[in-house]
């Protein structure tokens, strides 16, 4: 018999991707249950019974104080041990756009997980501008994230405003890139548009030492039907959307732990 493998959406107010990422994580085959987080604060769920937990993207608290910052103090200041103990135990995580803002600004990545004020962050885009559109991404060939197995490239949409990774000189050899903007070609570059945000060493995904914890700026669960890639009417895009495959891979990692 199967694991059921239960998934919590974490959503905060401003979150407007909590349903997509619900929807992928079923598709999937997880059992999804989407969560304030002040439900976690309060202590009326608790992250040691799910398996999973999905930080979708989208606007949590406005962003004003910056993409992902209030969010961020939250988990941080209140929740902190309990998800220091998710990991510990094996526990997988996946954050998109503000969720990939928020694990950065709280200290889960680059990892091990600290309190202590990050130094990485993400911050506006090259551009001054929203940056709305599909970009490749091409996998790096030597990380051992469990969520991207068997991926070398992904077509996925970006829809944010403070997407650039940067870093202290003294972190980025501990930064560990999972995926890079990539060319037509499917080669990492620094070119704008095709790096939308002009991300430090063109990153667009780190995961952790452990490989459990892994968050991106693009949206894979705005791929998940071969119907919302641009082209499909076009060309043949297959079906499932490429994107799912990170979910189903969430889904089967934590079906062995």
């Amino acid at each position: 018999m199967v694991k059921e493998v239960k998934v919590l959406v974490l959503r905060a107010p401003g979150t407007n991707c909590d349903r997509e990422m619900a929807e992928a994580f079923e598709l999937a085959g997880g059992t999804p249950r989407i969560a304030h987080i002040n439900e976690l604060i309060s202590g009326a769920v608790k992250l040691k019974d799910y398996h999973i937990m999905g930080l979708p993207g989208g606007f949590s608290y406005g962003d004003d104080l910056g993409a992902g910052k209030v969010q961020a103090n939250e988990m941080r200041r209140r929740i902190f041990d309990s998800l220091h103990a998710f990991i510990e135990r094996g526990g997988l995580i996946v954050g998109v756009c503000n969720g990939f803002q928020a694990l950065i600004k709280t200290g889960i990545l680059p990892g091990p997980p600290s309190p202590a004020l990050p130094h990485v962050t993400l911050t506006n885009n090259d551009s001054g501008r929203f940056e709305c559109r599909w970009v490749k991404l091409a996998a790096e060939p030597l990380n051992r994230c469990v969520w991207t197995e068997g991926i070398e490239h992904l077509d996925v949409p970006v829809a944010h405003g403070e997407g650039k990774l940067i870093a202290a000189p003294e972190m980025l050899p501990r930064l560990r890139p999972v995926f890079y903007y990539a060319d037509a070609l499917g080669n990492p570059t620094a070119e704008y548009p095709a790096n939308p945000n002009g991300a430090v060493n063109n990153i667009a995904g780190l995961t952790d030492n452990t490989g459990h914890v892994f968050a991106l700026m693009p949206h894979p669960e705005r791929f998940i039907r071969a119907s919302q890639h641009p082209k499909w009417t076009r060309q043949s895009v297959d079906e499932p959307g490429e994107g799912l495959r990170i979910f189903q891979n969430g889904v089967r990692a934590a079906q062995k732990t």
